[in-house]
Order: structure tokens, then C-alpha cells, then sequence
């Protein structure tokens, strides 16, 4: 077997010594991630995409007792307080009790597109009563606003300018036998707005009553009624003869029970 030659350590070559200082890497641009899997991707909140500035303001104000109901649809849900008892000895522990949260993507007929928000259970049981996402923003109730709060007041507004949902109102307005709203045009009363009245001549009409110093008159004067107009030095007085003569009443039906009361 010939013998294996090792070359000199003078001919030996080193990767450090072939590099000059420039082609050298720093330290300081190389990262080194600790997984070599790709980060996962998720959806940003909807609430968050929607441009704050043209979104109405909303009417109940935001929340300040529990401020993750701002972020999201928890229908009026908080965290509770309380105390746990032990059965043996009834030992009290302060405990709390957070709302069921979840966060859910769920899909908009309207936009198209999945909605990424956190709700509780019971909107999302409200939700599939319902038959989606779209119906639930779209409730007019009182009630529901005040359920959805600021996220659920932009989602609202969100599907609000999508054309499906104008091409729906704009049906419901036919059926009533309302004229078609107008780009701009502020809402009136369903009799006025039959009446063909617009916002302009109302604004205008109010502008040129309130120089005039004239009185508004709330509802219809039928025929052979007189408009009284009374101050509010003779409303409170009509006030205290109504409560004086309510008490002098119910003396007169219970004299008893008012006997007992003013027993010592």
C-alpha cells in the first residue's frame, strides 16, 4: 500500500484567510430564525379595517368597565366578581369569571369575504338563529345596537355600502311605496317622504320659523281645537294640584292603611 502524503501546514488553505474584511459576513446582518417553519399568517380583525374617519360616530360611547367588549361583538357581556364558598368550613375566595369568548371566522354574503372578529357564545348562537353574520349587524332594534358596540357599529356600517345590501334597501323602500333615496339625501319620516318633501325645504322651513319666533306645534290640531300654549310657572303649578288631589284620593279609598302610617 503506497503511504499517504499529508501537505505541509504551509499549504493549507483557510477559508478566513482567503476572505478580506469586506466579504466577510457580520454578525449583525445575519438572523437566525429558531424554526425553519413559515410563520403562520392570520386575518387582521375586520373592525380594524374599516376607515374610522367616515364611520358615524357611535351613539353609546365606548365601554369603560370592560374595555375588551370595544374590540369585538360580546352583547353587553362583562367580567363578573364573586366569591367561591367551600362546602365543609365556608371558606370565601374572591374568584372572577370571565366572559365565553371565542374568535371566529365567519362568512359575509355582502362583502364576500370572511369576517375575523371575537364574540361569546351567545351571539354566536344569536347569529346562527339568525342566519349569519350580515343579519345580526343589520338588526334595528335599540337592543341590538347597543349589543353590537363600537367594533360591531363599524362591521355594520362596513356591509352598510356594499351594493347587495343598497340594492336590498332600496327594495324594502319600493315595497313601502317609498320614492328611491338619493345619494346624500338625509332620512325623513315615511309621510313626508311620500309627500315628495326633501330634506333642503325642511332645513329651510325650520330656519325661517325659528326667525320668525313661531311656535312648533307637535301632532295634528283637528278641527274646533285650540293650541294652548302655557308657561312653565302654570305647568308647575297644574303639576302640584294633580299631586294634591291624587293624595286626597287614595285618603279617601284606604282610610285605613293611611291611619296606620301615621300611627307613631
Amino acid at each position: 500500500m503506497p503511504p499517504i502524503r499529508i501537505p505541509a501546514a504551509s499549504s493549507r488553505c483557510c477559508l478566513s484567510t482567503t476572505l478580506t474584511c469586506a466579504e466577510m459576513p457580520s454578525s449583525q446582518n445575519i438572523i437566525r430564525p429558531f424554526s425553519t417553519a413559515m410563520p403562520l399568517s392570520r386575518q387582521k380583525p375586520s373592525h380594524l379595517t374599516v376607515p374610522s374617519d367616515q364611520v358615524p360616530a357611535y351613539p353609546y360611547g365606548r365601554f369603560r368597565t370592560y374595555k375588551q367588549a370595544n374590540q369585538g361583538l360580546f352583547a353587553g357581556s362583562k367580567i363578573r366578581f364573586g366569591n367561591t364558598v367551600a362546602e365543609d368550613h365556608g371558606n370565601k375566595s374572591r374568584t372572577t369569571w370571565l366572559p365565553n369568548r371565542h374568535t371566529k371566522r365567519l362568512w359575509s354574503p355582502s362583502l364576500n369575504a370572511f369576517i375575523r372578529t371575537r364574540l361569546t357564545a351567545r351571539v354566536l348562537r344569536t347569529i346562527d338563529l339568525l342566519g349569519g353574520i350580515d343579519e345580526y349587524l343589520l338588526g334595528s332594534k335599540a337592543q341590538r345596537i347597543k349589543d353590537l358596540g363600537p367594533a360591531g357599529w363599524a362591521l355594520r356600517w362596513k356591509i352598510m355600502q356594499t351594493p347587495a345590501i343598497r340594492e336590498r334597501f332600496a327594495r324594502e323602500r319600493a315595497a313601502l311605496g317609498l320614492p328611491p333615496k338619493e345619494e346624500g339625501q338625509a332620512s325623513l319620516p315615511g309621510e313626508l317622504a311620500a309627500q315628495g318633501a326633501t330634506s333642503e325645504a325642511m332645513l329651510n322651513e325650520i330656519d325661517s320659523m325659528l326667525e320668525r319666533g313661531d311656535e312648533f306645534v307637535l301632532g295634528e290640531v283637528r278641527e274646533g281645537e285650540e293650541v294652548i300654549i302655557k308657561g312653565d310657572a302654570e305647568a308647575i303649578e297644574e303639576a302640584k294640584e294633580a299631586a294634591k288631589e291624587a293624595e286626597h284620593f287614595m285618603e279617601e279609598v284606604n282610610p285605613k292603611e293611611n291611619a296606620k302610617t301615621l300611627r307613631p
